[in-house]
């Protein structure tokens, strides 16, 4: 077998240069689905259930997206087709999904067209996100992987920066941020509007700098996997899975169910624990809605500082368990910070936590998985551990906003344990 190329620094760029564009409509949508459903009239206990769509259309498309990629071979790429399809989708949703309330729909209807869009913007956006790991596994070598996907990471952290700000942006150059009751902010929409545009342009860029290998060259690189990649259905690879799919994949349950809470509740946690206000159709509410996109920005940067230190670390197990207790602290802080500025410090830690949760499984998981074939199909399916932990935290998370006196706020330390639970459960992952 062929050792696969060292890579120049701009070729690994090119690689993921896309997820930067990707990256941006999942901001938009992680900061404001939330202030939106809440602003066309959601009530708080049932914020949580319109969070079921995002992690449900991710473990039906991406496990498709992979293994149909595996076994496509086109004259535009394996797994490019996919991102330009997928990203071209997400484009005309991000257009649809800030007007809902903009329609002239009674109330009920304005959130079952909001829930549509949200449901094929999730779709397009998971089938645009996936290629960008997959041709990672391709053609990055082992020496490499790590570095491709800290580039990874950084552009990921890079698009969320510039999707979190976007509405305090166009509020700050004076598009309105607050309006008519069941209606979307303008400031909101443009965020969408532009975040579409640079979206595409981020994809093309990458699709026509990036050059896939053919099936020849590929089979020069990947002989154990090309003989492997005949015949195996989702429960086979699940069942023949190295230990450490599943070991991370517990870790992951319990980040994962952390982070719908803090996408799912921060803009009422701020709204009532700054603002002092629980009326989503008061201006103050939009203001904190405004804010959460600097708090969400202001994690990012956390994670991107963290991201530097994280490879200083000799053992990366220590480094992933550190990382969720810092994440767990910041939560925990939430409810007892009344400052808005002040709310800077648990966000960074938080940022800490998120920046291992983008760098740590997909090196565990792609360094087990070497000789096992199937790439795509097992990183589809790894994805199941992000999307069943959001899905079951979403089905959970009224009942337990109610047992904890339905404070939005209270949610923050409920995000707090489940770091920690996952902290402690990194225990148990065996490096290859």
């Amino acid at each position: 077998m062929k050792q696969k190329p060292n890579l120049s620094f701009w070729k690994l760029w090119n690689l993921s240069f896309g997820f930067f564009g990707v990256q941006i409509a999942y901001a938009l949508q992680s900061a404001n689905i939330s202030r939106i459903f809440a602003t066309l009239g959601a009530d708080p206990h049932s914020l949580s259930y319109f969070w079921i769509l995002p992690p449900l259309m991710g473990i039906l498309v991406q496990p498709i997206v992979g293994t149909l990629s595996d076994k496509t071979w086109t004259r535009f790429g394996r797994r490019i087709p996919y991102l330009f399809v997928g990203a071209a989708a997400a484009v005309l949703v991000m257009c649809l999904l800030p007007n809902a309330g903009s329609l002239g729909l009674a109330v009920g209807a304005a959130m079952t067209f909001g829930l549509v869009a949200l449901m094929f913007l999730d779709t397009s956006i998971n089938m645009a996100m996936q290629p960008f790991k997959m041709l990672v596994g391709d053609m990055v070598n082992e020496e490499q992987k790590a570095k491709a996907y800290s580039i990874q990471s950084f552009l990921c952290n890079a698009g969320s920066i510039v999707g979190f700000i976007f509405p305090f942006f166009f509020t700050w150059i004076g598009i309105k941020n607050y309006a008519e009751k069941g209606v979307v902010p303008d400031s909101v929409i443009w965020s969408f509007y532009i975040g579409a545009a640079i979206l595409i342009l981020c994809v093309l860029y990458t699709t026509s700098k990036v050059k896939e290998w053919n099936p020849e060259e590929y089979k020069e690189y990947n002989p154990v996997a090309e003989e492997n990649e005949t015949k195996a259905d989702w429960f086979t690879l699940l069942k023949n899975a190295p230990s450490t799919f599943w070991t991370v994949g517990l870790v992951q349950f319990f980040s994962w169910a952390a982070m719908l809470y803090m996408w799912n509740y921060t803009t009422g946690a701020i709204a009532e624990v700054v603002w002092n206000t629980t009326d989503a159709s008061s201006p103050a509410f939009q203001e904190a809605g405004n804010w959460v996109g600097i708090l969400f920005a202001v994690q990012a940067v956390g994670s991107v500082l963290w991201a530097i230190v994280l490879p200083r670390f000799r053992n990366t197990k220590v480094a992933y368990s550190l990382s969720l207790v810092l994440g767990a602290i910041g939560f925990c802080l939430v409810p007892f910070i009344h400052d808005q500025y002040l709310q800077f410090v648990p966000f960074l830690l938080i940022g800490c936590g998120w920046a291992a949760m983008l760098a740590m499984p997909f090196t565990f998981v792609t360094n087990a998985l070497q000789g096992y074939g199937h790439m795509g199909a097992y990183l589809g399916l790894f994805n199941g551990t992000i999307c069943i932990p959001q899905i079951v935290a979403a089905l959970l998370g009224g009942v337990i906003l109610s047992l904890v006196g339905s404070h939005q706020s209270s949610m923050m330390i409920v995000a707090g344990c489940s770091f920690l639970i996952a902290s402690a459960c990194v225990i148990i992952i065996k490096r290859k």
